[in-house]
């Protein structure tokens, strides 16, 4: 009598590393085969899979995400039984290779030219309080779950909160001469909370503020954005000032809340925008109501009719009323927008729609702005 045997089938060493190099690394902006980082891979017969993963620190704050990543990825490829992923670290060499390769695919924020650039939007409030951040916050993460590659530049150096709204607070990588905005929720971040404790105050003004602002617009590796929202602070002082002047293309877009005082401050904003050349996009009111979280009734807690009021004094559309509820709130305490968090309260449906209806991005006038010049020798 014979014994017949089977054997398995023979597990694909080329679909397995195509597999895993399709991987998206969030924090580079491109895949791991882009980037280099996926080493050795073996198959043994019964089907086991060992793959090595080579990143780009030693303790990449991005290490679990893309192992888990990579093993889903093999172990999902045909005849695959088993896979094990290990993890090693680039050389120095390598590290300068593929920090060049992700300063050639990050595109300046300020365009040029010719050359194109993202939609930039200075979310700006004349008076702190009326939920500048969290509507910054929510409409990145709603443009980002739509499809949009999006940036979040946190400019409100004394007040930044970004950090806790996105729920991150690690520090950025820096690959080469650029710093590596931390992803979160789909968004690039980029803010001083990264770099300092939670507790400690920032007291830089004058050129050392606008140095730090200065590298984040230009040293940091935001790669090819359609979208890039700053959290200005409140108010027209030099913070405001210099964002406006690095990012000559950003168009503002204002945060009021229904109170006359909010709109008063607001106007002022709006104003200096003017002066500046800059334009209003347009306006939001944010706590335009209380909605009550049993009965779903809208209490008017702040009066009414500020945003409509300020974006008519500023010729700018109103685009939209975002309610205050409980959902809005306890998402900010978690660190998860609530567009995402609770995408069916009543603010999560209004700040989606707000981005939804976000104007396209434009370019200001050439004229009256210095322009670059190279000489050119023969």
């Amino acid at each position: 009598m014979s014994r017949l045997t089977s054997r398995r089938p023979v597990v694909d060493l080329a679909a397995v590393r195509a597999a895993v190099g399709a991987v998206h690394d969030p924090e580079l902006g491109m895949t791991l085969a882009e980037a280099g980082l996926v080493g050795d891979i073996t198959v043994s017969r019964s089907g086991h899979v060992r793959v090595q993963l080579r990143l780009t620190t030693q303790g990449c704050p991005l290490e679990s995400e893309l192992t888990a990543a990579s093993h889903r990825a093999a172990v999902a490829v045909a005849s695959v039984t088993t896979v094990d992923v290990a993890v090693a670290t680039l050389s120095a060499r390598e590290r300068a290779e593929l920090a060049d390769r992700v300063a050639a695919s990050s595109a300046p924020l300020t365009g040029g030219l010719g050359a194109p650039a993202p939609r930039i939007l200075a979310v700006a409030s004349g008076k702190g309080g009326v939920g500048k951040s969290t509507v910054t916050a929510n409409l990145a993460a709603a443009l980002a779950a739509s499809g949009e590659r999006v940036g979040v530049l946190d400019a409100d150096v004394w007040g930044y909160s970004i950090p806790q709204l996105f729920g991150m607070r690690r520090s950025p990588v820096v690959l080469g001469e650029k710093m590596l905005p931390v992803p979160a929720h789909g968004v690039a971040l980029m803010s001083i909370g990264f770099f300092v404790a939670d507790d400690q105050p920032v007291v830089w003004r004058g050129p050392m503020l606008h140095k730090a602002l200065s590298q984040f617009v230009t040293d940091t590796a935001w790669g090819a954005l359609d979208s890039l929202l700053v959290d200005l602070p409140p108010g027209t002082g030099d913070a405001t000032l210099s964002v406006l002047n690095l990012l000559p293309d950003a168009t503002l877009l204002v945060i009021t809340t229904p109170q006359a005082t909010a709109r008063t401050v607001a106007t002022r904003v709006a104003r200096m925008a003017a002066e500046s050349g800059r334009c209003v996009t347009g306006v939001v009111e944010n706590m335009s109501a209380s909605v009550c979280g049993s009965c779903g009734e809208h209490t008017a807690l702040f009066g009414t009719g500020g945003g409509r009021q300020l974006a008519d004094d500023v010729g700018a559309p109103l685009l939209g009323r975002v309610p205050l509820d409980v959902e809005l709130r306890e998402a900010g305490d978690r660190g998860v927008p609530v567009v995402l968090a609770t995408p069916q309260s009543a603010s999560a449906r209004e700040l989606t729609r707000i981005a939804s209806a976000l104007p396209a991005a434009s370019r200001r006038s050439l004229a009256g702005r210095a322009l670059p010049l190279s000489v050119v020798t023969r």
